[in-house]
């Protein structure tokens, strides 16, 4: 049993590899922040005051809370990955710290609907941005979407630089715009917002911190995609002190972004104006702060910041999940075409691929707001069993140098895993159809798995 955890812990541990080790911590915070920054930073404000009561004290807190959870949320898997620089990021967590079982419905789920549902939401949501200037269909913009994820699943297939490289001009191309408008907004606004904590309806304690918690999942939308960099943990130059390093200086940056975005709103807009526009159902504030401070060139940079944002967002999801398909694969608990890499380019062919086809299939059946909500539900409960990871894989594995760990263990994780807990738990409550798909999945998931290792154990 020793040896068999001894050459267990060298295989996780080593940093030799078939993959080539390409992408620094500029290339790990562009990733993350290219995946992170979509066009939620222009809307999603409206969804945060709307369950605050417009109080706009209360809608900061909730963005600096859900980037707080989110960072260490981040720190969880800154120990896991530096301390086991493998492909797969939570596949291979939950496969050690639990079972192959646990590990496997996580990536079968991200293979049916994570990866491609936020594929196809992103590229659809990308191609609508078009028709504020040109006339184009809803069947247009479907196949729109469809291209711009072949044109995108195309260049990944020519290797992890190129595609690393596409991410790192977009992320740079994309924080421009948002920067321009927040920093101009800052300086040229005139209102002083009132960020009192009192100013709502709400007097009971306990109902305040409900409040709160469901604004925090709005803004939680906004930060999703955090967990992805991981999965090409392979991948990454010196991954036991970049991987950390990329994944506090990439959250811990968006969180700052998207406060100061957000108080950037009220400083430009009263917030008489605010309200009377999220009533409306006009959501995108961000574009009205646009508008405001650079007139009718105002609408085009915030359309080009949220075309370069979600095409970011969408080449990152493509380059990362399927690294994760090819852990399973690896394991032998899938396709077995899934665990190889081509020869040349040192990319997962397979995976790729069927996850192109999966993101083209879900543009043609689902709309935009069924493949958000789909994909939020399902990731955040594997999310709490990776943070929980980390005390069970420093029991089983306490010898494995850590390079870094998480901050204030154990009570950090215990709390980062309630948190979670709660927020999956809500968010079934008010969407239980996609709840009940998020525990369907995984279950038909667990059945592919033992179908899958019966046949392997025959084999051998």
């Amino acid at each position: 049993m020793q040896e068999i955890l001894h050459s267990t812990t060298e295989a996780l541990t080593s940093e030799s590899t078939e993959f080539k080790r390409e992408i620094g911590v500029f290339g790990g915070v562009s990733i993350i922040g290219g995946i992170m920054i979509g066009s939620g930073i222009f809307y999603l404000g409206a969804y945060v005051l709307e369950r605050v009561q417009m109080n706009s004290g209360l809608a900061l807190l909730a963005w600096i809370i859900g980037g707080l959870i989110t960072l260490f949320g981040g720190l969880c898997y800154a120990e896991l990955g530096a301390a086991m620089p493998v492909a797969g990021g939570r596949v291979v967590y939950l496969n050690e710290a639990f079972h192959p079982v646990v590990g496997f419905m996580s990536g079968f789920t991200d293979w049916l609907i994570g990866g491609p549902g936020s594929v196809a939401a992103l590229a659809i949501a990308l191609t609508t941005v078009f028709k504020s200037f040109i006339p184009i269909s809803d069947f247009g913009i479907k196949m729109a979407a469809i291209t711009l994820i072949i044109l995108l699943t195309v260049l990944n297939l020519r290797g992890v630089k190129l595609a690393s490289s596409i991410q790192n001009i977009s992320m740079v191309g994309k924080l421009l715009p948002i920067l321009l408008i927040m920093f101009a907004a800052l300086f040229v606004g005139k209102v002083s917002p009132d960020l009192s904590l009192t100013s709502t309806t709400t007097s009971s304690p306990t109902s305040l911190i409900s409040m709160i918690a469901f604004a925090v999942v709005a803004s939680l939308w906004a930060y999703e995609g955090w967990t992805n960099l991981n999965t090409v943990a392979e991948e990454i130059r010196e991954p036991h002190k970049n991987l950390p390093l990329a994944l506090v200086i990439g959250i811990g940056g968006i969180m700052v972004l998207y406060t100061l975005f957000n108080y950037a709103i009220m400083r430009v807009l009263p917030h008489e104006q605010i309200v009377a526009m999220i009533t409306s159902g006009d959501l995108y504030l961000g574009t009205a702060v646009a508008e405001s401070v650079f007139g009718s060139v105002g609408k085009v940079i915030v359309s080009l910041g949220m075309i370069l944002a979600m095409f970011g967002s969408t080449n990152g999801l493509i380059l990362a999940q399927p690294r994760m398909y090819y852990a399973m694969a690896q394991e032998g608990h899938f396709f077995k075409a899934f665990s190889k890499l081509h020869p040349k380019y040192k990319v997962p062919t397979a995976p790729l691929i069927v996850q192109a086809v999966f993101s083209i299939i879900l543009v043609l059946m689902r709309n935009l707001d069924q493949l958000t909500n789909m994909v939020v539900i399902t990731g955040m409960i594997f999310s709490v069993l990776t943070i929980l990871s980390v005390p069970r894989l420093r029991k089983k594995y306490p010898t494995i140098h850590r390079p870094f760990k998480i901050w204030f263990y154990p009570v950090s994780v215990i709390i980062t895993a309630l948190i979670f807990t709660g927020l999956v738990i809500q968010a079934a409550i008010e969407d239980p159809v996609t709840g009940i798909t998020g525990l369907v999945v995984p279950l038909l998931g667990a059945v592919t798995f033992f179908i899958f290792d019966k046949q392997r154990k025959e084999q051998v």
